[in-house]
């Protein structure tokens, strides 16, 4: 291990829609933290953020759309396909980024990190990482997501591609290779093997600990890689509810119970495809009868639940305490600031009564001061009939210090 003690740390890269969020995704599955460094990258340039002004100020305030952020797309135009200009974003942006990665280093209690950079190995991230990740696609998968998945014009997705590194220098520098063209399944088996083998070398690494420890309050105690988590084990919230994290040994158990609440059934196939978005928690009794299913996410610090299912007939209250005390526990454990649910306008009474007695309120887009809580919010809702239910986790915000 490097600079980082007793911390191993991944560098994950790879070009445009190669697929990096998505073994991002699997890596924090497996009990890794996770850093996606191009999302911090637009979180700097919020309204209020340390690189906001400059950015404007270099590119012009024509940048700015009228709700007062920059509009990503104009400044998109600007710096892709224009090196120059793309050196004047990046040397205003990089130095806060890195300042933001080693605040949330530092305080991770997971012993693997894994940050996820496009241009990994343009600049110092690269000094920052034990072992380079590539998730490596062909040219015609990423021309294919960009403009099925990301809504692109076919111009701007071969502008897209044609502006980055070639893929061949990246996979030169690369401890390990995802190859990414095929199903999730197939990613998921290579992506459990690599980090099998980053376990083996902690583990064969590791010196005996002292019988005491002290620790200050930024340098909290790493949870050795064989100790329970919200991300890999089962917890007993509540007395006859048990919470665990869903894992793609699940997806057909999963797809089961939520079928019960579609018009149109999930397969096994459906939900391992969401394993690549979105973690899962499953609540059962103590016999093993899955009663919810809760789905979420945590991107930019911040907690999304878009699905809830309870099964019916079954007391609400224990099971949104269990179920709402292992999302906030997996939460905390990848340093999420805020916590927002997603329900329907219909959903009973009695059920939105069982959040608020843990804590959540009601809160609207427009209420929300937060650039990046507000931008999540709005993301998730637009378009949709929900109601949304809130609770801040965290009074420090974790990356104040930038």
């Amino acid at each position: 291990m490097g600079r980082f003690q007793n911390k191993y740390v991944i560098g994950l890269t790879g070009n445009i829609a190669t697929g990096k969020s998505t073994v991002r995704q699997m890596l924090q599955h497996l009990g890794a933290y996770t850093i996606d460094a191009d999302s911090l990258a637009h979180q700097v340039m919020m309204p209020g953020a340390p690189a906001y002004k400059s950015v404007v100020a270099t590119f012009g305030q024509f940048i700015v759309g009228p709700d007062g952020r920059i509009d990503r797309s104009i400044l998109g135009k600007i710096v892709f396909g224009n090196p120059a200009a793309l050196k004047k974003l990046e040397d205003i942006t990089h130095p806060i980024i890195r300042q933001g990665i080693m605040a949330l280093i530092t305080r991770a209690q997971q012993r693997v990190i894994v940050i996820e950079a496009i241009k990994l190995l343009d600049g110092d991230l690269a000094n920052m990482v034990d072992s380079v990740w590539v998730v490596d696609a062909s040219p015609i998968t990423q021309y294919r997501r960009l403009i099925e998945k990301r809504k692109m014009s076919e111009a701007d997705a071969k502008q897209r591609i044609l502006a980055q590194q070639a893929q061949a220098e990246k996979l030169k520098r690369a401890n390990v290779v995802i190859k990414n063209d095929g199903s999730v399944e197939d990613t998921w088996k290579q992506v459990q093997i690599a980090f099998n083998d980053v376990r083996k070398q902690l583990m064969s690494a590791a010196s005996p600990q002292p019988a005491a420890q002290t620790t200050s309050a930024a340098q909290p105690p790493t949870r050795e890689l064989n100790d329970p988590t919200p991300a890999e084990e089962v917890a007993t919230a509540v007395v006859g509810v048990v919470v665990k994290r869903g894992m793609p040994n699940n997806a057909a158990d999963i797809a089961e119970f939520i079928s019960q609440f579609r018009q149109q059934p999930l397969t096994r196939e459906d939900v391992m495809m969401a394993f690549g978005l979105k973690s899962f928690l499953i609540g059962q009794t103590p016999d093993g009868k899955v009663i919810s299913v809760v789905g979420w996410t945590v991107e930019n610090l911040v907690t999304r639940i878009d699905e809830f299912y309870i099964s019916p007939q079954t007391p609400i209250k224990p099971i949104v305490k269990a179920m709402v005390s292992a999302v906030e526990s997996a939460s905390q454990e990848l340093q999420s600031e805020v916590s927002f649910y997603f329900l329907p306008k219909d959903t009973p009474a009695a059920l939105i009564s069982a959040f608020q007695e843990n804590g959540y309120n009601h809160i609207t887009v427009g209420e929300i001061k937060i650039p990046v809580w507000r931008e999540a919010v709005d993301e998730t809702t637009r378009g949709k009939d929900y109601q949304v239910l809130w609770k801040q986790l965290r009074q420090d915000r974790v990356l104040q210090p930038i």
